[in-house]
């Protein structure tokens, strides 16, 4: 059986297991091989049944959802093979106890690296980041039970390191993972279990737009109100579970990845009791939406366009630029930290295509954006999606 080469980075919040998988990722596609990456828990917004407590409570049966995330991994190696990627490089947490279960990712041909820090080093990291779910003890506590836990994986101690001086440091302590490019015809070459999946059936709710228009804050407040209100619902960012670089050949905007990986994971969130899934992404031709409902034809997808004003969008834009809107600090904003220029030319791109959406009606629903807020936003589409 073909399988992919994949590398786990783990380790405790703040580690830098994101910051040193993307810098990895980059190189790679630098140095031209097709590669692909993925923050692990981009493949687990999935929870249980909303309790009286809280409204995303962790599966009894998969505390952390670490199988679910493998299972999903799993499920879409595949179609990043397919895509032409000759290596995957994954980031995230693991169970503290199992670490990374290569037994529920047959498909992949497994390197775990844990990367660590010591206690002070740790601190000041979480500290940088600033995010109010960050627990220093939790952090730390996760971090000795890996040490004594994990001792045998390969492991980087990035204390007082730069990221390209921890790049080498994987790659050398990997045994120069992925290893010299091999000429593998991977189309079909993955092994398949018998039979086809059965098409997965749903309620789907795609929020899309261009650039900026606030896709992932709107969307994640859709989901947040739709859980909360007691539907299993279920979240992906198509942009998270499409990273592939190049762009796959035939397949711009790399809709046909993105797609194939949606339905894989659905099809797991759907296993787990989830019934709605909400999808944010963008849509950069009316022909690319059927890409998508190809991939789901048992599921009822209501594509939402999110639109704004060109002063609106020109504002998000130069925001994002400057760190300012909220991204949730995920790998691949194309706009932060860009020159004033380049971010106009964006603006004006991004207002462009707005007004080709709009002459083409794209969207079962469109939702002006102007002078609203996200929270009013989302109780809109919610409530003209006829989901509460």
């Amino acid at each position: 059986m073909a399988r992919l080469p994949v590398l786990w980075l783990y380790g405790a919040s703040g580690i830098g297991k994101t910051t040193t998988a993307w810098e990895l990722f980059s190189q790679l596609n630098r140095a031209g091989t097709p590669t692909g990456y993925l923050d692990i828990d981009q493949l687990g917004i999935c929870y249980a049944a909303p309790t009286s407590d809280t409204w995303a409570p962790e599966p009894a049966s998969d505390p952390g959802r670490h199988r679910m995330k493998a299972r999903n991994l799993d499920a879409v190696v595949a179609n990043f093979a397919a895509a032409g990627a000759r290596c995957l490089v994954v980031s995230g947490v693991v169970d503290v106890a199992r670490g990374v279960d290569g037994d529920l990712v047959p498909h992949a041909a497994l390197t775990p690296c844990r990367l660590r820090a010591g206690p002070a080093e740790l601190g000041r990291r979480l500290a940088g980041r600033g995010r109010p779910g960050d627990d220093l003890d939790d952090a730390r506590r996760y971090a000795d039970d890996l040490d004594r836990n994990h001792a045998a994986d390969p492991c980087v101690d990035t204390t007082g390191r730069g990221v390209a001086d921890v790049v080498r440091l994987v790659r050398e302590r990997t045994g120069g993972w992925p290893g010299p490019a091999r000429p593998v015809d991977w189309a079909g070459g993955l092994a398949e279990p018998a039979g086809a999946p059965a098409a997965t059936p749903g309620e789907i709710l795609w929020v899309c737009g261009v650039t900026a228009v606030g896709k992932s804050t709107v969307g994640w407040q859709v989901y947040e109100r739709a859980s909360r209100a007691g539907l299993r619902t279920a979240f992906v960012d198509l942009d998270q579970i499409g990273f592939h670089r190049p762009v796959p050949a035939g397949d711009p905007g790399s809709h046909r990845l993105k797609a194939g990986n949606l339905a894989a994971i659905w099809r797991t969130y759907h296993a787990t009791g989830a019934r709605r899934l909400v999808v944010v992404g963008p849509v950069d031709h009316p022909d690319a939406v059927r890409t998508y409902t190809d991939a789901l034809p048992a599921a009822r997808i209501t594509l939402c366009r999110l639109h704004a004003g060109p002063a609106r969008l020109t504002e998000r834009v130069l925001r994002r630029g400057r760190g300012l809107a909220s991204t949730w600090g995920l790998p691949g904003d194309e706009l932060r930290g860009q020159s004033a220029a380049h971010l106009r030319h964006v603006a004006e791109r991004a207002v462009a295509e707005a007004e080709a959406l709009d002459r083409a009606a794209v969207g079962d629903l469109r939702v002006d954006t102007d002078g609203q807020r996200a929270d009013d936003l989302a109780d809109e589409i919610l409530h003209r999606a006829r989901w509460l």
